[in-house]
């Protein structure tokens, strides 16, 4: 679990504008959910239902690898990109992984440049660790399920 907390800690650092981690979806619903976007943005999103209109949640469900938002404008038809933009998400990449039978989905966000092609690179071997790491973990201890809260209000709320 260390390393988990090791990889979590890790993208937090490489995505200045936040993140969102969606770990082992089953159905619509991950096993793990981790964001670090600005507060205000997350419950706007929660409270418009925007999930269902991600640019980046459709395209993760339909594709594996990475792909720049900028490059998802044209599946952005209710403007959720746009509408991220304006609390300072502004440039992101989406991150698809789909490994042992199981589909992790990610968005990270800067609000300054795009990413280049190495921070990319960097991200998607980080995300696929923390895809992998946490994918044989179906039963948890009460220990591992504490730290995993813990590390969700740090991200949420910190």
């Amino acid at each position: 679990m260390t390393q988990a907390n090791g990889l979590l800690r890790q993208l937090h650092g490489k995505s200045p504008g936040g993140f969102a981690i969606g770990l082992h979806i089953h159905y619509t619903t991950p096993r793990y959910f981790f964001q670090s976007y600005d507060r205000e943005w997350f419950e706007i999103y929660s409270g418009r239902g925007l999930l269902v209109h991600d640019p980046i949640v459709r395209w993760g469900f339909s594709s594996e690898g990475t792909i720049r938002w900028s490059a998802l404008a044209d599946m952005d038809e209710m403007g959720v990109l746009k509408q991220a933009g304006d609390y300072g998400m502004r440039y992101g990449v989406a991150i698809s992984v789909m490994r042992g039978n199981s589909r992790s989905i990610a968005g990270f966000a800067r609000s300054d440049r795009e990413m280049t092609d190495i921070e990319i690179a960097a991200l998607h071997k980080d995300f696929r660790a923390l895809h992998d790491e946490t994918l044989g973990m179906l039963v948890l201890s009460p220990d591992i399920h504490e730290t995993l809260r813990q590390m969700s209000i740090y991200l949420t709320h910190g």
